[in-house]
């Protein structure tokens, strides 16, 4: 038998992997040490003993009584609930308020004057109360009061995305950002300390309302075509959901811009943009975690954030930070042989 050194050491040479472990248990009365196993991520309580964190509950361990241990792959993602889905797709919805909204059920009908798919499509992330082909029908009709094409975002691989594409809709071809999203999550505390070293020359400010240097990164003035519509949905104003927006300045020069929005227990990030010049500089994690240390001051647990899967270098960031894959969504548009 091995030594208890032995498996103390090797439990602490574990610590933050996935394990399975065989440990002994001493029945009252019994006639002799009974083995149970558990399998789970690996702490150390910091009294000698350590926890296995199994899918039952968190599993006490005394070095004493194990009998073996390995560490094992990690568990294969559990894929979230569609109501968790759908409470998050409505919470991103809320950080991004359209300037016409009607609900249907559990849709939202949403029209901006073309700025952007996410606030001219139809959210279908519940239930719409009604027969899906009477829903798309009042989908086509809001559209054309607003001057919009008919869009539907809905969570991929769900019930209402399943009946939308039975009525005929197809995945959206040709639109230049990408017409199936990625829903990242992450613990904002995390991400608030994943930027690194601090670069002591950036400054990072956060402001209730974007400036004039804010809107010129982003090439966009007041005068542009749609600007009123943009400025409602990034602006919400006072019945709105909180925002600030983030400026990364460097020897007085703008490098880059955040805006981030709580929404109940959540931090939504968007509009993250880098001056070309400061591209690969540490600009973008920076602005990301300052933004999760703003969010955290107003009582945000968590990040989301919508990122378009062929935008590969802001996937990898993100990844790099330590955001996490939630769910995708697609946007579905009437294909040719639509019935609804």
């Amino acid at each position: 038998m091995e030594s208890t050194q032995r498996f103390d050491d090797r439990l602490a040479a574990l610590v933050g992997q996935r394990v399975s472990l065989r440990r002994r248990i001493f029945a009252d009365g019994g006639p002799g040490p009974r083995f149970t196993d558990a399998v789970g991520d690996l702490t150390e309580a910091g009294d000698g003993t350590f926890v296995v964190h199994a899918r039952s509950g968190p599993v006490t361990v005394d070095p004493d009584d194990v009998v073996a241990v390995r560490a094992v792959p990690p568990a294969p993602p559990r894929r979230p609930s569609w109501a968790a889905v759908g409470r998050l797709e409505q919470l991103c919805a809320d950080a991004w308020p359209p300037v016409a909204r009607r609900d249907l059920g559990g849709w939202r009908l949403r029209a901006a004057d073309g700025f952007t798919h996410r606030a001219n499509s139809a959210l279908a992330a519940a239930d719409p109360g009604m027969p899906v082909t009477d829903a798309l029908a009042a989908v086509r009709a809001f559209a054309a009061e607003h001057a919009i094409p008919p869009v539907v975002a809905t969570p991929e691989g769900s019930p209402w995305s399943n009946r939308v594409r039975e009525a005929g809709w197809a995945l959206e071809a040709g639109w230049a950002q990408g017409s199936e999203v990625a829903a990242l999550v992450a613990d904002l505390g995390a991400l608030a300390g994943a930027a690194g070293p601090s670069d002591g020359a950036l400054d990072v400010a956060f402001d209730a309302v974007p400036d004039v240097a804010w809107w010129d990164l982003f090439g966009e003035g007041p005068d542009d075509p749609g600007a009123a519509a943009r400025e409602r949905v990034l602006v919400p104003g006072p019945d709105g959901p909180e925002s600030g927006f983030g400026l990364a300045r460097r020897d007085g020069d703008v490098l880059g811009a955040v805006r981030a929005t709580v929404v109940d227990d959540h931090l939504y990030l968007s509009r993250l943009h880098t001056d070309p010049s400061a591209r690969r500089t540490g600009v973008a994690a920076r602005l990301t975690a300052d933004a999760a240390a703003w969010g955290r001051a107003r009582g945000a647990r968590f990040a989301v954030l919508q990122v378009a899967l062929d935008n590969e270098p802001a996937r990898a960031l993100y990844a790099r930070l330590g955001c996490t894959e939630h769910h995708r969504y697609h946007y579905l548009v009437p294909g040719p042989d639509a019935t609804a």
